[in-house]
């Protein structure tokens, strides 16, 4: 019996040894399961990709969801952010795992052509010119409250028009607690006309389309809208004049903390309704110091209708709906903030070769932006880096509800603020 004893010692030692190894990578196991929000029923044969983010956007693992909607991962290293997708009728849905998860749930949604409850909300238009440029930012919502939810996604989801003679320097779609997604817009038939290939899921989609056109001081603006709307609005500094060509269209008032713009307003306006400008002179939107400071010099003073305008009244006001968009920096943080700025340096131009099946492809395996790498010293790497991660958990925190509306917004202006400080110094 004594000559027995090493082997199972042995033994031993050697499981104890691979367990150490095991514990000492970080290795771990990464569950979820899949439901289908249409049918409210497990979706099963989804391919379930697994994203690895702390070196960029590594894809670490593939399988596919079984009977009962399932799926696991052997997660090589489980101190590192994740990002799990699932590919349901050629959508792409995400959902995040951040250091030390060891489960998610992801819902995803039958596609259809043509969504009934699918609709236009709002069109944002943000202008500003300087140094004969005349460079335009809009922000399109596009609700889709389809019961059941489900997913729209043809050859064109979205349309809009620019000025012929214009520019594109970007385009970027993203969804509700999702991060901008860059898209390239896809020239239609009619000049001016462009397509955006990007599933309308169930919730709110927001495009932000960035152009310019030479400005020799004095300009014509048309909207031209493709959908009825809920609101139109216009942002506009003061130092420039804005004329609408038919009077008693617009309603305008000065911006809420912004007391360096121009707002107006059309409410519930119709494709084919007269909704151009003239604009003239030249200015540039207050970035987020100025706004500041601006609004501490002038008190809080009163945002209701009328203020600033002539004796508040308690009526609704329409601008309650997309005070988010207004109270950030206009312009480049009008959707993304920081990370916005970040992927500038990628932004997308409109070439003849584009195609809706191309782009379609594109929109369809596109996954959440992230932070890109910046390549600077290694104390401000770490301070990116940082950053990234402080960004990615807000965001998870958000999205199960563990801090509030108001703390996160506050955190996330603050974080972008922060970012973008930082940013300009680098460059």
């Amino acid at each position: 019996m004594t000559a027995n004893h090493p082997a199972p010692r042995s033994a031993f030692l050697l499981a104890a040894v691979v367990a150490a190894c095991v514990a000492f990578s970080g290795a771990s196991t990464l569950t979820g399961t899949v439901t289908n929000g249409t049918s409210g029923k497990p979706s099963s044969g989804d391919a379930v990709i697994l994203i690895k983010l702390a070196a960029g956007m590594e894809e670490v693992g593939h399988t596919k969801t079984d009977a009962l909607g399932k799926f696991a991962f052997n997660v090589p290293d489980g101190n590192s952010p994740y990002l799990v997708r699932a590919i349901h009728q050629e959508v792409t849905y995400h959902a995040p795992a951040p250091p030390g998860s060891n489960s998610v749930t992801l819902t995803v949604y039958d596609v259809a052509a043509k969504v009934e409850g699918v609709k236009a909300v709002a069109d944002l238009m943000s202008v500003q010119a300087g140094q004969g440029k005349l460079s335009i930012d809009r922000v399109f919502a596009v609700d889709n409250g389809s019961k059941p939810a489900r997913t729209e996604m043809n050859d064109a989801p979205f349309e809009f028009y620019i000025p012929e003679a214009a520019e594109i320097d970007e385009a970027q779609a993203q969804t509700v607690g999702g991060q901008p997604v860059i898209v390239s817009p896809v020239p239609q038939a009619v000049k001016g006309r462009y397509a955006l290939v990007f599933p309308l899921r169930p919730g709110e989609t927001q495009f932000h389309i960035a152009y310019h056109m030479n400005y020799s001081g004095k300009a014509t603006v048309d909207p031209h809208l493709i959908y009825p709307i809920q609101h139109l609005v216009v942002f506009v500094p003061k130092s420039m004049t804005f004329s609408p060509s038919q009077a008693g269209v617009y309603e305008s008032r000065e911006a809420p903390k912004q007391p360096d713009t121009m707002v107006a307003i059309v409410a519930d306006p119709k494709p084919g309704q007269k909704l151009s400008f003239e604009i003239s002179g030249e200015g540039s939107m207050p970035n987020q110091d100025q706004s500041s400071s601006s609004a501490g010099s002038g008190g809080a003073g009163d945002t209701r209708p009328g203020g600033g305008l002539g004796v508040p009244n308690d009526a609704p006001d329409p601008l309650d709906k997309y005070r988010w968009y207004i109270l950030g920096e206009f312009g480049i943080a009008l959707v993304g903030g920081a990370l916005y700025i970040v992927q500038r340096s990628r932004s997308v131009r409109v070439t003849s070769s584009a195609t809706p099946a191309s782009a379609r492809q594109a929109a369809n395996l596109a996954a959440p932006a992230v932070l890109a790498p910046v390549a600077t010293s290694s104390y401000a790497g770490m301070f990116f880096q940082g950053l990234k991660e402080e960004m990615f958990q807000l965001e998870l925190d958000h999205k199960q509800s563990k801090i509030s509306d108001e703390e996160y917004a506050k955190t996330k202006s603050a974080l972008d603020q922060t970012l973008s400080r930082a940013l300009k110094r680098s460059q």
